[in-house]
């Protein structure tokens, strides 16, 4: 088979962040390559130099053996390239028909009309992609898996010889997932050279003859998909290495319930991030949800705090919590640690931990203050610093003690080793077994990484495409759910 597409030596720097380095691959007619990473590996990027969006700084992108680096996108459409984006772009005042034949309109203003022929190859590509039952409808009446369907059509309406793929399969049902599957397999068939990127890696991998890991910019390894997931490079970036579970010294009581989430489902749009979804947590409790970034995971605890509208059931300590604001839910006692931290920057770290015992008695602050100090020691020493000058795991570390400042009855971490160096981890590690072993709080953790995740939970949760798949304790993760983490 011939190669459509040849990647080689790309590289793609944003000021003195290497967000692509020397990355290479080839893709040939009839075949689908799965691109698979964590989030911020450098897929999306690799797409966008291929497609001309971005600008590469080195490196070379040929299209059936012409070389296209560094042209404006447009050009590199015309040389046969089509992208489906992750985020579908339709125009809102023309018609599903119209936004087609838009896509099927040659490069030339001295042609504004459509010819008969560009009507019937809309219809055609409308019926191809499951389109034709709304063919006169507008894109704003449209539910959401319909739009991922319009940007399907307007991607291959000119017959491109290569098809970037970004993420078709975020905001789907499971149904929507297999249909789409259906419709990208069939591009194969066409022969065009597709190249898939979604962060459900079982989907790609599924659907894809060939799959490529990438981490942090680089190429890691290349092959079947079995190959790649048995790849312990690729099993220490999603999984985080060896599964192990500690044992508490005194168990929970399970029935004793502090939080209890019921079908509770959250819609971005007309994207569905969260289908339905059901957990409790005790008192005392550490649950860890695991999932893949995408999965929902900071939706759900968003949701928990009131920070984005949802429907069905969140009951805290047996009364429910509609109708209270965020704020309100804090002050009850479910504080959240965002995965973007949220400190203020130019105050010290002394000012952002009494910012969040300032509710407290002076007393009790200072008591509480002094805890946690000697639960992160490096924060006593950095106390008169600014919080923007710390590294990203001091960072991390001075987040989740403004939030214990609070003396939450619940503490909701969302990814708190994200970009964490492991000597950082390690010290998380060692202050949540402490909170673990010696405390009566209750945690709710949210982690991809699931080496992490596990020994410091009582029960896991597996979070996949908004919807739970395992729930257990986590001696049996590894079992039952370890390669369907995957």
């Amino acid at each position: 088979m011939t190669n459509l597409l040849e990647v080689s030596n790309l590289t793609k720097r944003f000021g003195g962040l290497v967000a692509v380095k020397d990355m290479h691959l080839s893709i040939a007619g009839g075949e689908i390559l799965g691109l698979i990473g964590p989030n911020g590996s450098g897929k999306s990027t690799v797409m966008k130099l291929i497609m001309g969006i971005e600008r590469p700084n080195a490196g070379s992108v040929k299209i059936d053996g012409e070389e296209v680096a560094g042209l404006p996108s447009h050009q590199i459409a015309r040389k046969g390239v089509g992208i489906v984006f992750q985020h579908s772009r339709p125009l809102h005042r023309q018609t599903v028909l119209e936004n087609i034949k838009l896509a099927l309109l040659p490069d030339s203003l001295l042609q504004l009309f459509a010819a008969a022929h560009i009507e019937e190859r809309a219809h055609e590509i409308a019926r191809r992609v499951h389109l034709h039952h709304v063919i006169n409808r507008l894109p704003g009446t449209l539910p959401f898996a319909d739009l991922r369907r319009l940007e399907l059509a307007r991607a291959i309406a000119r017959n491109p010889k290569v098809v970037l793929v970004d993420e078709p399969f975020a905001g789907l049902t499971a149904p929507e997932v297999a249909d789409f599957s259906n419709l990208i397999a069939s591009f194969r068939k066409d022969g065009h050279a597709v190249l898939l990127v979604d962060h459900n890696v079982r989907g790609v991998a599924n659907l894809s003859d060939r799959v490529l890991a990438m981490y942090l910019g680089e190429f890691i390894t290349e092959g079947s998909a079995d190959h790649v997931m048995r790849n312990e490079t690729v099993r220490r970036v999603y999984l985080g290495g060896a599964l192990q579970h500690h044992d508490r010294a005194t168990p929970v009581n399970t029935a004793d319930e502090l939080l209890r989430v019921e079908n509770l489902s959250v819609f971005y749009g007309k994207a569905q991030a969260l289908d339905d979804v059901s957990l409790t947590v005790a008192k005392g409790e550490f649950v860890s949800v695991v999932g893949l970034n995408g999965a929902g995971k900071t939706t759900l605890f968003n949701a928990i705090s009131a920070l984005v509208p949802s429907t069905g059931v969140v009951a805290f300590d047996g009364g429910g919590l509609d109708g209270r604001s965020a704020g309100q839910i804090a002050r009850a006692g479910i504080v959240q640690c965002p995965e973007s931290r949220e400190l203020f920057g130019d105050m010290s770290v002394r000012e952002n931990l009494d910012l969040g015992g300032h509710h407290l008695p002076d007393e009790e602050a200072k008591k509480q203050l002094d805890w946690l100090l000697d639960l992160f020691p490096i924060l006593k020493s950095r106390a008169g610093q600014a919080a923007r000058t710390l590294s990203g795991g001091e960072q991390q570390m001075l987040t989740i003690a403004r939030a214990l400042m609070m003396k939450p009855r619940l503490l909701i971490l969302d990814e708190p080793t994200l970009g964490l160096a492991p000597v950082i981890l390690e010290q998380l590690s060692k202050a949540l077994e402490v909170l673990r072993q010696t405390t009566d709080i209750t945690v709710l953790l949210g982690e991809q990484n699931v080496t992490f995740a596990l020994p410091h939970a009582d029960r896991v949760y597996v979070l996949e495409h908004g919807r739970f798949i395992w729930e257990g304790p986590p001696e049996r993760f590894a079992t039952e759910a370890g390669a369907q983490f995957l």
